[in-house]
């Protein structure tokens, strides 16, 4: 099932710029919904941060070096 959306030409192009070579914009809009999703983990329930942005930048690199490894292990594993 498909849906058509209008959008205004300057958000247009500011998806244009983020969207990678072999995404569609459903691809896009999925990525970006998750990643929304995910930033939302790192907020209290009044909106307000729980960590600084620093902070919270260092615990995703982790989070994601640590799930890349373990992909890398399974991976290796016979």
């Amino acid at each position: 099932m498909t849906k058509t959306m209008s959008l205004a030409d300057d958000a247009y192009e500011a998806l244009a710029t983020v969207k990678r070579p072999e995404e569609s914009f459903s691809d896009l809009a999925r990525r970006l919904a998750r990643l929304a999703a995910q930033d939302q983990v790192f907020r209290r329930s009044d909106d307000s941060p729980v960590w600084t942005d620093a902070q919270a930048d260092g615990l995703k690199r982790a989070v994601y070096r640590a799930r890349d490894e373990s992909r890398r292990r399974r991976v290796r594993a016979p």
